[in-house]
């Protein structure tokens, strides 16, 4: 899956972007936890999205016909 690498990209970049804020020493405290605090919420969501697409990618639907939203609809409109 394609979406799997650029998940697997945007981690390692947004890591990279954390680790340089770590290291930074011209930055208080404050500052970094400031800075910080947004790329940690990207990266959790990032991680979240990466494991679910794992878990859809090794257990797929079982489904063949994938989402039934739309049949359902179908036969509202012919009632």
């Amino acid at each position: 899956m394609v979406s799997l690498t650029h998940l697997e990209a945007a981690l390692a970049a947004v890591d990279a972007e954390v680790k340089a804020l770590l290291y930074d020493e011209s930055l208080s405290m404050n500052e970094k936890d400031q800075k910080m605090l947004p790329l940690l919420r990207e990266s959790k969501v990032l991680k979240q999205a990466y494991e679910d697409l794992c878990y859809l990618k090794e257990n797929p639907p079982s489904s063949p016909s994938g989402c039934k939203a739309g049949q359902y609809r179908v036969e509202e409109e012919k009632k």
